[in-house]
């Protein structure tokens, strides 16, 4: 950025919003126009196509050749209605991100012209370069054919001109290369698992559906200031910045007034979420200074997947129009909130019966139970996996920082489950506990109001994974990240421990036990292994970090130590079980994550270094030259006692510069070797490790001798807008 283009931007003068072109009507008359959905597929196919594909997506049937034709050939008419001239297959390749290959509908007619052509073959399948994504080492560079085969359970959908068809990528030898493959195969567990379970209280009961509600949280910075910060372009954080006078410390921005600029660009992203077919239905301030967030309506968790990663993408572009860049690394501040991605999961039946919710029978309440204390087993069990399926480089900087749960996985109760939980297993019939209240009434004796209806549970601000009253919020997972890593874990632990009880259930039914007194025994069975996991107090405290290490749980802090835990012989068994991953595939997973770790910190390392020797010492070596010439002056100008009073200070702050200079260029020094070092380890794990450890601290360091020179040099000298600035939108 130019000299003159920053001093503009410092003085404030940021464009203002944008208006919006909004299209005429409600929402309802315009949500889900960009959607094949089957409203659409209704209009635009035969009966017996239509039939055959909300049978395949309803009931899991398989889909012949002729009907993908018919799809194909109603669903481009559909699309070049709307204008699209391409189509791609979507893709979601190990990168957190999307991907996509556009072809347009042309094909050659023999005369000279061509014709737009969209068969089923290219529909249900593309081939695709399986090298050029993270593969972990399952394809080599010269071995390059993968393949993307439609999810027919996900509608197809239409940006700018192209129609998107939601696809799993697969390697040339069958393994998962993305995470909807797995995500799906997670699902598909987790149904028939559960679906067994139901058929004990209701043999009408045919699927299960998981369920996720996300809750996406985003900073918001003025797109010219970004143009300042190398380290935002780059790394998606500041990685150098002392923090604001005012930051969050008044609690005054959580659910206050939005801006009128930022109102707009809700507004905006709103409208191309409706018709997109995203549901989303909830927008507030959120405790950070520019820190906001959007949520929507709960959907079945592969579809709601889908969307969260399209509003990422959607959102950025949304952004550019009104001057915004969106942040969503986890912690792209220091000192405030970080953002988060809550993922509010549950689990119910085709006949509509939500399986985390108390029912109004003895039988129905103890099904909430089964379901209630197998996830505590899953939760329990698999510990170190589910805190591994969300950890990063970025949500490391996260967890346990500003309100954010701790890196530490435990659920919460709140005192009603607790205390029901208590009654389970000291109880010696099954007589006097199945009454579990509902929702009470709560009257505030103010004749302007009526009465309140009361959850069940609280809120744990610090719980990672918490009970909610008809769901569990896992609030670990970091504003980046793509929901299916947690997904995948936690339905799959969820569907092994299904798959057990419900084993276990029969053997004692085969014993002569009654059903409800087989499960009875069975549950109670399960919740003295796994009670443990409960906790229900302030996770931030430093003796629940001392005691989650006596019970047990996983306490490590290293994110690539954490990874270990997707290779272990119990995750590797589970995830077999479930039909989830192969054991090749785990290993080719964890390569990824950790060559990602190793290059996201070799990034920052690389940009905090450039910034810091290019940018930063030169401003302070120059402001220290005008301190030396000011106190040289003195000299000149006063008599020597009365110079050397006047020039102390000057003096003072010269020397503490030049001891900021000096820390800052041989700890960059340190943080170059430290990388080469760890650049000639050959193995991914060995080489992440030694990043965590030698690396990434520096990174810490070096920032702390920039942030003091901040507050020492001339503000009109300092090269990069402050956090005062980047914090406040104008």
């Amino acid at each position: 950025m130019s000299l003159l283009r920053f001093q503009v931007v410092k003085e404030g003068f940021c464009k203002k919003a944008v208006p919006v072109d909004e299209p005429s009507g409600r929402p309802s008359a315009y949500f889900g126009q960009q959607v094949f959905n089957r409203e659409k597929m209704f209009s635009y196919l035969p009966k017996k196509a239509y039939d055959a594909v909300i049978a395949a997506i309803d009931n899991k049937t398989p889909l012949s050749r002729e009907t993908a034709d018919a799809v194909a050939k109603g669903m481009k008419h559909w699309a070049m209605d709307m204008g699209v001239t391409h189509y791609t297959h979507w893709l979601h390749p190990l990168t957190d991100g999307t991907a996509e290959k556009h072809d347009s509908f042309i094909e050659p007619d023999g005369k000279g012209g061509v014709l737009e052509e969209f068969s089923g073959k290219l529909l249900i399948q593309q081939e695709v370069d399986a090298s050029s994504f993270p593969n972990g080492g399952i394809r080599n560079t010269f071995e390059a054919r993968g393949y993307s085969a439609w999810d027919i359970s996900s509608p197809a959908f239409i940006i700018g001109k192209t129609l998107c068809i939601p696809t799993i990528f697969i390697s040339y030898t069958g393994e998962s290369l993305d995470y909807k493959t797995p995500l799906l195969r997670a699902l598909n567990g987790v149904d028939e698992a559960a679906t067994a379970v139901c058929r004990l209280f209701d043999p009408a009961v045919n699927r299960v559906y998981s369920y996720l509600g996300w809750e996406q949280e985003y900073f918001l910075v003025d797109e010219s200031l970004v143009a300042a910060r190398p380290d935002i372009i780059l790394t998606g954080r500041t990685l150098m910045g002392h923090e604001s006078a005012k930051n969050q410390q008044l609690e005054d921005h959580y659910f206050g007034s939005i801006p009128s600029r930022v109102e707009a660009f809700m507004r905006d992203l709103e409208i191309e979420c409706h018709k997109l077919g995203i549901p989303a239905k909830t927008r507030h301030n959120e405790v950070a200074p520019n820190q906001f967030e959007i949520a929507p309506i709960y959907e079945e968790t592969n579809i709601a997947n889908d969307h969260n990663l399209l509003l990422m993408s959607v959102m950025r572009e949304v952004a550019k129009r009104h001057d915004f860049r969106v942040l969503l690394h986890e912690k792209p501040f220091a000192g405030v909130n970080g953002s988060g991605k809550h993922c509010n999961w549950s689990l119910g039946t085709d006949t509509g019966v939500p399986l985390f919710t108390p029912g109004k029978s003895p039988e129905q309440n103890l099904q909430f139970l089964v379901f209630i204390v197998n996830v505590l087993a899953a939760v329990r069990k698999h510990n170190g996996l589910i805190k591994a399926s969300i950890m990063s480089a970025g949500n490391a900087h996260r967890l346990g920082a500003n309100e954010a749960p701790p890196a530490i996985i435990s659920v919460f109760l709140g005192r009603q489950m607790s205390g029901i939980l208590d009654k389970l297993q000291a109880m010696s019939s099954s007589d006097d506990f199945l009454n579990i209240d509902g929702k009470a009434q709560f009257s505030l004796d103010l004749p302007q109001t009526t009465d309140l209806m009361i959850d069940n549970t609280d809120r744990n601000r610090t719980s990672p994974f918490a009970f909610t009253g008809n769901r569990f919020e896992f609030r670990a997972v970091g504003s980046s990240a793509n929901c299916a890593s947690a997904m995948i874990a936690l339905n799959a632990a969820v569907a092994s421990e299904l798959i057990d009880f419900k084993a276990a259930v029969d053997r004692r039914m085969a014993g002569g036990e009654g059903k409800m007194q087989a499960m009875l025994a069975t549950v109670r069975e399960m919740l003295a292994g796994c009670r443990d996991i409960v906790f229900d107090g302030n996770g931030y405290s430093d003796e629940w970090k001392a005691e989650a290490a006596r019970r047990g749980l996983d306490c490590e802090t290293s994110t690539p130590l954490i990874f270990d835990n997707y290779l272990t012989e119990q995750s590797v068994a589970m995830f077999r079980k479930t039909g989830v991953f192969s054991e090749p595939e785990l290993k080719a997973r964890n390569e990824v994550k950790w060559e990602i770790y190793t290059k996201k910190i070799q990034i920052e390392a690389r940009v905090l270094g450039d910034l810091a020797l290019n940018h930063i010492v030169p401003v302070a070596t120059r402001y220290q030259s005008v301190l030396l010439d000011n106190a040289l002056k003195m000299r000149q100008l006063f008599t020597p006692e009365k110079a050397g009073k006047l020039a102390a200070q000057d003096i003072e702050e010269i020397e503490k510069i030049a001891g900021h200079i000096t820390a800052i260029r041989e700890e960059t020094a340190q943080m170059v070797e430290a990388r080469k070092v760890a650049n000639r380890i050959v193995s991914e794990r060995e080489k992440a490790i030694a990043y965590h450890d030698t690396v990434a601290p520096l990174l810490d360091t070096i920032r702390r001798h920039i942030d003091k020179l901040e507050l020492m040099v001339d503000n009109q000298m300092w090269p990069l807008p402050k956090y005062r600035e980047l914090l406040f939108i104008k």
